[in-house]
């Protein structure tokens, strides 16, 4: 053995050692905490890390492309694109939509229905391409798009729909594909929240032209910061990838056709399309290669944990209702939401403040209703009819742990908290908030 690999496999074995001595997440009632999120990574993933940026070779190249593979064939797509984050996942498929690169792109002033339960980056891509969201109420069962809503907002300017699979609980994707026929729409869907998520047994992000994922820390597996586009269309994948670095053609896998074309100008930088830079780097596809063997897994510990959590919490189902799994849907469960039902006394402020006086984090679901929020001032947007599904969500709603280090002791420490708050509210061992 070479000087090199005894140097590596000491740092290797000094990693394993540090991780299993530091590294527990477990529930510890003398100090009990219950976070949103946990690492889902251990001492592999930081040593493959570390082991990549000691070859200096981290900027994007062969482990970017070889995870792309490995991401298309656990998703049962045929492509992948990996970036930066799941935002920017997000922007470069509607960026491609929107690029004369794709047949029948959208253009400014067209029409792209979203979802007013979503996040930020769901939407501003759709804005900063010159296109108008418009955005739909959901239904308060799966917390997804209403579909009776959704075909009522279908206008002569709409062009696509951008739908989210709500804290992992995949849309009613036969319903969804049938209006995008009918109207011949675009169907982006953004996954970031839904990795593992299947409908009828097919992956979410695989129904539509494309779908966007998130390795951010907080999600099902992560890369530290990453997302990754899916899709079946080659010439789509191509753009995607010319727009994600530069616009040059060097990414593409038709780069020689470029190179041909153009022989005045020197093949390693030829400009085709405008761009951006949202390379990940080889750092980011090192850990996603050991962390999506895992994935599986951790999803089962998350199904398991929100099944207890709606059985254990069901007691008071005077006070709470529960995200209903989509028939047909495989459900992953981002966090557990809870919606506070008309009548409720307490408030969510009222529960949420007692929950984290006791070291149990909470916050909103998702961002609550896009359209209350002050940024949509400034900019042109549609909403199609009433949205008071996503307004209850966002003033009754609240979500909490669901994820893989929530073991048997810190969900019965959840259940139990619930529980001593709800009595000592009745009671009037706690005053409601003003």
């Amino acid at each position: 053995m070479n000087n090199k690999q005894a140097l590596l496999n000491n740092l290797h074995d000094n990693i394993r050692e540090y991780c299993d001595t530091y590294f527990d997440f477990s529930f510890n009632p003398e100090k009990p905490v219950v976070r949103l999120h946990e690492p889902t990574s251990g001492s592999e993933e930081i040593f493959a890390a570390l082991e990549t940026m000691l070859s200096t070779f981290t900027t994007m190249g062969k482990k970017v492309r070889a995870f792309e593979n490995q991401y298309a064939a656990y998703n049962g797509t045929q492509y992948s694109v990996m970036s930066n984050s799941g935002s920017s996942a997000n922007l470069l498929a509607v960026a491609a939509l929107a690029n004369p690169f794709t047949p029948d792109h959208l253009k400014p002033g067209d029409e792209v229905i979203v979802p007013a339960l979503s996040w930020s980056t769901t939407i501003w891509p759709i804005i900063q391409h010159n296109l108008v969201p418009v955005l739909v109420d959901c239904d308060l069962n799966d917390f997804n798009l209403d579909l009776e809503k959704l075909e009522r907002a279908i206008g002569p300017r709409t062009r696509a729909i951008k739908l989210v699979h709500v804290y992992g609980n995949p849309c009613n994707m036969d319903a969804v594909m049938a209006l995008a026929k009918k109207h011949n729409l675009f169907v982006i869907e953004d996954c970031c929240e839904a990795m593992g998520a299947a409908y009828d047994g097919k992956p979410v992000g695989s129904f539509g032209l494309v779908g966007n994922f998130s390795f951010f820390f907080s999600h099902h597996i992560s890369t530290m910061e990453g997302g990754i586009s899916v899709t079946n269309d080659f010439n789509f994948t191509e753009t995607m990838r010319i727009l994600r670095a530069h616009g040059w053609s060097r990414e593409a896998d038709e780069h020689q056709k470029y190179v041909n074309l153009y022989p005045d100008i020197d093949p390693r930088f030829i400009f085709i399309n405008l761009g951006y830079n949202l390379r990940p780097t080889e750092v980011n596809a090192a850990m996603g290669q050991l962390q999506l063997p895992k994935l599986d897994g951790l999803i089962d510990k998350r199904r398991e944990t929100a099944d207890f959590y709606a059985r254990h919490l069901s007691r008071h189902a005077e006070f709470f209702h529960f995200q209903q799994e989509t028939p047909k849907g495989k459900h992953v469960w981002f966090g557990f939401p809870v919606i506070l039902k008309d009548g409720t006394p307490f408030s969510v402020k009222d529960i949420t403040a007692y929950m984290q006086q006791h070291h149990i984090e909470t916050r909103p679901i998702i961002a609550g209703n896009m359209a209350r929020h002050p940024a949509f001032n400034m900019y042109e947007h549609r909403v199609a009819g009433d949205l008071s599904s996503a307004d209850t969500i966002m003033k009754k709603g609240f979500a909490f742990a669901c994820h893989h280090a929530v073991d048997e002791r810190a969900r019965q420490y959840v259940v139990d908290t619930i529980d001593a708050f709800v009595e000592a509210f009745l009671n009037g061992q706690i005053q409601k908030t003003a």
